[in-house]
């Protein structure tokens, strides 16, 4: 195609695990031939709770120059990848308000035909991981999109295990972001960005 794919990774973070895997994904993104936009989704917590965890107010300090996500960038893309940690199975608040700001574009059908993803963190093995993930994609659903799941396309997920998407065990922020992480984000992200154009390429055909 004469013109490059655009990838949304839009994240929630708190504690910097989620925001370290978005980058990784947003980077194989752009290695894969994408124009990438990497964006988080709004605080909503008070700046009390943020500074009680010292992991908090770090990852806050050091993203505080990645832009907040707006309506505007789902618009923009052609696919987008969403990220939240796990809140007791399912997504964060601040990424579902943020999905809650995007009903005149799903009214406008402006949602639909686009490439949908997602990744996830949790301090436990199992502690949410799918479930987040999978409530995450009802929403992609609802929107008229095409969910694009890693799967077992590549040797290299029977690692992480987990076909739904990108996820990392963080033990309470004991265990970095690793190579097996990063291996599995590079996979979705080259799939993303892979199924995305010729997607655009068969809408633009037909």
């Amino acid at each position: 195609m004469s013109t490059p794919i655009k990838v949304a990774v839009i994240y929630y973070s708190s504690t910097g695990t989620i925001a370290e895997v978005g980058k990784e994904i947003a980077q194989y993104a752009e290695k894969a031939g994408a124009e990438v936009r990497l964006l988080k989704a709004a605080e909503l917590a008070p700046q009390s709770a943020i500074d009680s965890n010292p992991a908090w107010a770090a990852n806050a300090a050091a993203t505080a120059d990645i832009r907040e996500a707006t309506p505007d960038d789902i618009e923009w893309a052609d696919a987008v990848v969403f990220g939240s940690p796990t809140r007791f199975g399912n997504i964060a608040s601040q990424l579902k308000q943020y999905i809650d700001t995007l009903g005149g574009l799903w009214a406008q059908g402006k949602l639909a035909n686009k490439v949908y993803s997602g990744f996830t963190s949790s301090a436990t093995a199992h502690g949410g991981q799918e479930s987040t993930l999978l409530a995450l994609y009802t929403s992609f659903h609802h929107f008229g999109g095409i969910v694009v799941a890693p799967g077992y396309t590549d040797a290299a997920k029977f690692a992480d295990g987990n076909p739904y998407g990108t996820s990392h065990v963080d033990a309470q922020g004991n265990n970095p972001v690793n190579d097996t992480t990063r291996e599995a984000a590079r996979i979705q992200a080259e799939r993303v960005v892979h199924i995305a154009t010729a997607l655009k390429a068969g809408l633009s055909a037909a």
